[in-house]
Order: C-alpha cells, then structure tokens, then sequence
C-alpha cells in the first residue's frame, strides 16, 4: 500500500512538472518551429514517461480510484505553480473550482474498495477498443478548435483509458515482466493506443488553452472516467457506506471542471514569468 501511495504521488508530481514544461514550450510554438521540435516540449514527454512508469507501478498496488485520485492532485500544483511561475491570472471563482476538483477527487479516492481487478472479457475488450476508435474519431473532429476543453477532456479518456488497460494486465504470480505473456493480452496493445491518443489532444489543447484550466478537465476526467468504468468492467468496489460520500464528490468535482472549463484564455503575454513590482 506504502509503495503504491508512494509512486502515485511521484507521478502526481512528474504529472504536474511535465504539463509546466509543455506548456511553456507551446506558447513559443510557430510554424517554422512546431511543438513537437521545441526542446522544452520534447523534455516534459521525458518526465511524462517517467511520471507514467510511476502510476503503472502505483496501479500494481492500489486501485484506479485511489491512483487516478492522487494524480488529480496535480491540478492544485499545476495552478498554484502556473501564478507564481507564469503569472496566469486565477480567478476566485477558479480558486474555488480548483479546490472542489481537489476535494472532490480526494473524497472519491477515499471510497475505494482495494481488491485485485477482474480478468478482462471479451465483452470488456470489444468496449475498450471501441471507445478507442470513438476518441481518435472525436480527436479529429475537434483539433481545430479554438476551445481547450473538448481536446482535454479526450486527453483524460485517453490516460484515464491508459490506466485501466494497465490495471486489467494479468501477470504470472512472482513476475514482473514477461515479453510474451504480455504481448498475449489485449490490454498491452490497448495501453499504447489510449496513451498516444491522451498525449497528442494533450499537447494540442495546451497550445490553444490555458494550462489551470486545460489540467484541471484533463485531471478530473482522468479521475473520473477510469474510476466509473473500473466498478462496472475490472470489479472495482466502492467501499461499504461510502456510496454518499463518493457521490457528493463526484459532483462536487464535475461542478469544478464545468467552472474551470469556461475559464478565459490568458493572452500570450500574461503567460509570461512573473515580474515584482514594488
């Protein structure tokens, strides 16, 4: 349990460090010189990677509630990190949304029934490749859009999606890692096809949104979604009495991404790093 909490808040951490990087790297984006070739950019994927490697081995441990909810602490980093960083102007409607994202996120946690999920069945497969499809389908239809929260919130299915397939693994008693067993599973291939579709909306929604807002509905999302969809396919199980607590969060969280979603774009020059006036 230790070393679950331990690497997922690793993650949370990792999570919150790549998403200040990328963006930074976003807003000196142009033509000549796309995203995906600024140096700044190419380093938070590095430290996404790792925060990932971190939630993969935190998965192995608890589960997705409880993971998926310490990863959504990042919001608060990531807003707090982005004021005194970059100077991102938070309202206080925003403040008070990024904390019931926080809150309600942690009450889900909380309401966590830590078992060992369920083995996939072919009914499971068939929806999870489906909703594959439907996200890289919905990706297209919305990358042209001046608006960040249909991209972030298709980045969050897309990780959130990443966390399931990684929970639903099934590896032989006493190992860690075995090529073909893993090469078996249909979730192994699942992992690869969420994570490119949650990296690439990710990355797009930051160069058109700002990085409280794109995080906090990319972070909920990610909490959200693998957390509901854990309870009916993996057999993930509210704990007993808990079912009240678990619902007032899940509102209370949605209500802070609906805030944070309408949330005003700051100019390209309000992204810049603070300065003191006296």
């Amino acid at each position: 349990m230790l070393i679950g909490l331990a690497f997922a808040i690793a993650s949370m951490i990792g999570n919150a460090g790549a998403g200040l990087l990328q963006s930074a790297a976003a807003d000196e984006t142009t033509s000549r010189r796309p995203l995906a070739l600024r140096p700044l950019y190419l380093v938070g994927l590095l430290v996404d990677g790792l925060a990932w490697a971190c939630t993969v081995v935190a998965l192995r441990h608890l589960p997705v509630f409880a993971v998926q909810a310490i990863l959504g602490g990042a919001i608060a980093l990531t807003a707090l990190a982005s004021w005194a960083i970059y100077g991102v102007h938070l309202r206080i409607r925003d403040r008070l949304a990024v904390t019931a994202c926080v809150l309600g996120l942690a009450t889900i946690a909380a309401s966590a029934q830590d078992e060992p999920p369920q083995p996939l069945t072919g009914v499971t497969v068939l929806v999870l490749y489906s909703a594959v499809a439907v996200l890289a389908v919905a990706a297209i239809a919305v990358w042209r859009l001046a608006a960040a929260w249909p991209l972030s919130l298709i980045a969050g299915l897309g990780f959130g999606g990443t966390s399931l397939a990684v929970r639903a693994l099934q590896l032989p008693p006493g190992v860690e890692a075995d090529v073909v067993s893993l090469a078996a599973q249909p979730a192994t291939y699942l992992i690869v096809l969420f994570w490119v579709i949650g990296i690439t909306t990710y990355s797009r929604a930051l160069v058109v949104g700002s990085l409280p807002s794109v995080t906090a509905v990319f972070a909920t999302t990610e909490v959200l979604a693998p957390g509901l969809i854990g309870i009916v396919l993996l057999g993930d199980r509210i704990r007993d009495g808990w079912l009240l607590p678990f619902g007032v969060g899940l509102v209370v969280a949605i209500v802070g991404v609906v805030v944070l979603a309408g949330a005003p774009v700051p100019a390209p020059g309000r992204r810049r790093r603070r300065r003191h006036v006296r």
